[in-house]
């Protein structure tokens, strides 16, 4: 969907094209490739690894935010892990933990006040200045 949602906007190449047409159940790895290399054809290149993930690290702030994921989905994904550089994604990313069986445990607080102080991490790290250009 991204891939065609870029040749709607204009961003044109050979690979996007083909990409565009894949099937949602694609191998991610060969999407993945599919991808950067239809950016590398654009000319756009990919941020390092930890800058991308504090990009979303961000995003899934504003997505905790909007209600389209709970406090317990974050979770599931290592955030915890994430290398943060702001006081903003310190305050969030120390909010996670390592996994949803152990939040009481971890953080020693119940799940509505974790929610809650998660939610005003998340407020603040989505209304910081962005880290760069994409966030």
């Amino acid at each position: 969907m991204i891939a065609a949602e870029a040749l709607a906007a204009g961003l044109d190449t050979p690979t996007l094209c083909e990409l565009a047409g894949w099937p949602r159940n694609a191998d991610a790895r060969d999407i993945r490739d599919a991808f950067e290399q239809a950016l590398t054809e654009s000319g756009i290149g990919l941020p390092d690894r930890g800058l991308a993930r504090r990009h979303a690290l961000r995003r899934m702030a504003a997505r905790l935010i909007a209600g389209e994921i709970t406090p317990a989905d974050l979770a599931t994904d290592d955030w915890w892990e994430t290398e943060v550089e702001t006081a903003a994604e310190q305050s969030f990313v120390a909010l996670i933990p390592q996994c949803d069986c152990c939040i009481e445990y971890t953080l020693g607080l119940d799940q509505q006040t974790w929610a809650a102080q998660l939610r005003n991490a998340a407020l603040a790290l989505t209304s910081s200045p962005p880290i760069d250009p994409g966030c």
